[in-house]
């Protein structure tokens, strides 16, 4: 009404002054929001509620903001909104980068950041496979024998150096012992074959007594192959947790004592698992993709290829996997 009186001066004014004034001015209003003001999303619930800056602000990156951008447990992302989030980002580093030779630099970081994190997660779970096939093997020998002269070797890697060009029918050498040679019992007496089966038994007691422990007191999330929840995570779900550290350590050890207890699993659908949690823990070290949940399912859904790719010596099949989940 003051605005209405303000464009029609006088004691009176008419209704359709008061319509035409507040038709201009939602006119106005419409017409000043900018692309910055579109891109200004807020979520209620789950997510904080603080306001996002533009790229025109004085206080810095929207990353920059506690809180923003944090969802909570057993949560759905708001993919448009973060996908505009990494947009202000995007504008904010293309506008500062040509302000000085650092901000350059950053630039530059940011482009080939995506690149530099893959490669990190593809040698990381190249090294991680190795070193769990390595050691369910030797884990697995460790039921029959020891080799004296190493400990750290497994039987085909103890007769490495053993010059006998004839083994018996198990593989066996001079230079590995069972256990029951190591007490001074022959290996084909009977006393030596009831000592094998109650060593076989009591090892694969104890990595399985050990495996289910583990993930018991430290991370429950161990647990199982992982790719249902993978997919899960995928699609935009937040476990907490699920990709820790934590999780990662514990299912490496805990997967090598499974394996060797003898049971009846394997480690391919794990090793997607913990070829994800490599790339949810090395995505922190890029902020593009650390602070973004939707920009990081692009580096789980490789690090999910690349563990299907360790896992069965197969890189397109994980890229198909990949695609598929």
């Amino acid at each position: 009404l003051s605005l209405a009186q303000e464009t029609y001066p006088g004691d009176s004014f008419s209704y359709q002054a008061i319509m035409d004034t507040g038709v201009s001015a939602r006119y106005m209003a419409q017409a000043s929001t900018s692309d910055d003001d579109l891109l200004d999303i807020t979520h209620g619930g789950s997510v904080s509620d603080q306001p996002s800056n533009g790229v025109d602000g004085d206080m810095g990156q929207p990353e920059d903001i506690p809180g923003l951008g944090q969802y909570d447990d057993f949560h759905t992302i708001d993919w448009q909104r973060d996908i505009a989030r990494d947009r202000m980002r995007h504008r904010y580093i293309v506008k500062k980068k040509q302000e000085s030779v650092m901000d350059l630099i950053k630039g530059a970081h940011d482009a080939w950041s995506g690149w530099v994190c893959v490669l990190l997660v593809g040698l990381t779970s190249g090294v991680m496979a190795g070193v769990i096939d390595i050691g369910a093997t030797w884990l697995t020998d460790l039921k029959f024998g020891i080799c004296p002269s190493a400990f750290y070797l497994n039987m085909e890697q103890c007769c490495w150096s053993s010059n006998e060009t004839v083994r018996d029918i198990s593989g066996n050498c001079s230079l590995w012992l069972t256990w029951p040679e190591l007490i001074g019992v022959e290996r084909e007496s009977s006393g030596g074959f009831f000592l094998r089966y109650i060593s076989y038994v009591s090892w694969a007691l104890l990595f399985a007594a050990l495996a289910a422990s583990l993930v018991r007191m430290f991370a429950p999330y161990a647990c199982g192959s992982g790719i249902p929840e993978i997919k899960t995570i995928l699609s935009g779900f937040i476990i907490r947790g699920y990709l820790g550290k934590w999780t990662f350590l514990i299912k490496s050890v805990a997967i090598m004592l499974a394996v060797a207890s003898g049971l009846s699993l394997g480690k391919e659908g794990p090793m997607v698992h913990m070829a994800c949690c490599i790339g949810n823990i090395l995505s922190y070290m890029f902020p593009k993709y650390g602070r973004n949940e939707a920009k990081k399912r692009e580096i789980l859904s490789a690090a999910s290829a690349a563990g299907v790719s360790v896992a069965f010596g197969a890189p397109i099949g994980g890229v198909l996997f990949s695609l598929e989940e």
